[in-house]
């Protein structure tokens, strides 16, 4: 039995990016300890029925959580080590903002073992970084990101945006430039996200000039921008391993690789998911609301569902490919039937005749062009598993 990730969503900011879609905000202080208290009613509540009790990820996601108070911190850990056993080698990280991790929070991490921490950099370009809301500098940024390993956090991650305001192909350059200077050893590169859950990405699509919307740069200038990231990472020793994820020192998320690999894990929190399995090996998905009043306040866990076989078969397909070593045919037909993986033949000889897949020693994986165009390809996935 695979040991679980827990995955603690951490909904609170100083300021709401422009470009954020996530169910995060600025709320008040005193909410802090009452959010800390019903996540520890649910980490008990928890225990009882997940199907291991061994942690060997931990992840707290945002929002910020280096916002927390250190005693908050404390608190949390000492409940989920009471009710979990967390093994030695276990990898926890916290997602952190530059400029928003004081020391003695930073003191309480280290006390707490966690061992990575991820920076939501965005933008190394003062003017990027400022034009959405984030309220931090390069030179913020940098300092915090040698601070970080010289109190011996072992791991660091910095994340970047390709497709913010202002944001030229020259300057996004300069942006891996500085990051490949950097001593940290992941780096996750995405996509900006334009759709109606953001208020940057609701303008954009309204035609409208708040939030700098009109210096947002062309959907083929940000994918321009993915494909040198791609390769000047890869010239300086990087390694991609995911669509959006790239290491160097053989670094890897081990947490979010199980997102990929379908290994279990449980979320805690505002708006957080969980995959857990039955004692017959049946997958089993659920959810929390999205929204901190309502979870404050009412039973933890919604839409409790177990996945069909079907449904799983679809899963492997578009969270495998996510991934660079992407999925084996092999262990498919062991877990699916052969049959089932048949079904998929045509539309994957259409995604090799597209350019989009790659076949290679009897694995299927998307090519640098399938990556930037990994929704057309899981969708095609997707209708084919219907039609089948």
């Amino acid at each position: 039995m695979h040991p679980l990730g827990l995955y603690i969503s951490v909904p609170f900011c100083r300021s709401k990016c422009t470009y954020c879609n996530f169910a995060s905000g600025v709320f008040p202080a005193s909410y802090m300890e009452r959010y800390i208290g019903r996540l520890s009613e649910d980490l008990q509540s928890a225990a009882a029925f997940t199907p291991a009790n061994t942690l060997d990820s931990i992840y707290l996601g945002g929002g910020t959580p280096s916002l927390l108070p250190p005693q908050l911190f404390t608190t949390l850990f000492r409940t989920i080590r009471d009710q979990f056993e967390v093994l030695q080698a276990a990898e926890i990280t916290v997602e952190c903002a530059p400029g928003q991790l004081p020391d003695d929070t930073l003191q309480a991490m280290l006390e707490c073992g966690v061992n990575r921490i991820s920076f939501g950099v965005q933008s190394f370009i003062d003017q990027e970084a400022r034009a959405t809301g984030r309220l931090h500098t390069r030179a913020v940024a940098l300092a915090d990101l040698r601070r970080v390993q010289q109190a011996g956090i072992a791991r660091v991650n910095a994340d970047l945006i390709a497709g913010l305001p202002y944001q030229t192909e020259q300057s996004w350059l300069e942006s891996l430039q500085v990051l490949c200077e950097t001593q940290v050893d992941h780096a996750s590169i995405y996509m900006l996200e334009v759709d109606d859950d953001s208020r940057l990405g609701k303008e954009v699509l309204n035609g409208g000039a708040r939030y700098f919307a009109p210096t947002v740069p062309s959907e083929d200038a940000v994918a321009e921008m993915y494909l040198s990231a791609i390769e000047t990472l890869a010239s300086a020793g990087w390694q991609q391993y995911e669509i959006s994820n790239f290491a160097r020192n053989r670094a890897e998320s081990r947490h979010n690789k199980k997102y990929w690999q379908r290994e279990p894990y449980l979320g805690l929190g505002v708006d957080a998911h969980s995959l857990l399995r039955n004692p017959d090996g049946a997958a089993v998905r659920f959810a929390t609301t999205d929204d901190l009043e309502g979870y404050l306040q009412s039973p933890a866990w919604y839409d409790r569902r177990t996945l069909t076989q079907q449904e799983e078969l679809e899963e492997a397909w578009f969270l495998g490919l996510r991934l660079n070593s992407g999925v084996s045919l092999r262990k498919l037909e062991a877990e699916f039937g052969t049959a089932a993986i048949a079904a998929f033949r045509s539309v994957i000889n259409e995604l090799l005749e597209d350019g989009l897949l790659l076949e290679s020693n009897g694995s299927i994986q998307l090519t640098p062009h399938g990556r930037l165009l990994s929704n057309n390809v899981f969708e095609r996935f997707l209708l084919s598993g219907v039609s089948a």
